[in-house]
């Protein structure tokens, strides 16, 4: 090919429509998603594939006029969303029960003596069956599964304990 057909070809590149600014601020904001899909996948095909997915998902969903930290969240809670997903189809399981399971993650620091205290002093002032399940999630860091199989109960059921216990936790007056 001669340099003369090579620039004739380049003549004839197909114009793209112009892009809203909301678009092309989600386009910017693309490398960021990537970054941190990347970080949770640590595999590049996968995380190329998955930003893919949240730039089809996202893009066409977007408000004209948006500003960046609008389109930014939105990229984000869509990333999330798409990685849920991926992980539930990679790991087996429902996003929900993905999700609880995560929310325990985080490791704990070191507790302090006086936090501890509190904690125990709501326990104590809790029914049997409330401060067990609470016990089991937070204290032993057992999924809604683990808890369920432990008492002997469903998953539904134990989800609905965990937060009438929750709720009867805060309301325990605490002494001064």
């Amino acid at each position: 090919m001669t340099t003369e057909e090579q620039a004739g070809e380049q003549a004839e590149v197909i114009q793209l429509p112009v892009t809203s600014s909301t678009t092309e601020i989600a386009l910017d904001e693309l490398e960021l998603v990537y970054a941190f899909i990347y970080a949770r996948v640590g595999n590049r095909a996968d995380a190329e594939d998955l930003t893919q997915l949240v730039a089809l998902k996202a893009i066409p969903r977007l408000r004209p006029g948006s500003p960046p930290s609008a389109v930014r969240g939105y990229l984000f809670a869509t990333a999330r969303s798409v990685l849920g997903g991926f992980w539930s189809t990679r790991l087996g399981l429902s996003e929900a029960e993905l999700r609880d399971d995560l929310a325990l993650a985080v490791p704990p620091g070191p507790a302090s003596e006086e936090g501890t205290e509190t904690v125990q002093q709501i326990l104590d002032r809790l029914p049997d069956n409330y401060r067990r399940v609470l016990e089991l999630r937070f204290l032993h860091g057992y999924s809604l599964k683990e808890v369920a199989a432990e008492m002997k109960s469903t998953v539904g059921a134990i989800k609905v304990m965990q937060l009438r216990a929750l709720r009867a936790a805060a309301k325990v007056p605490l002494d001064e």
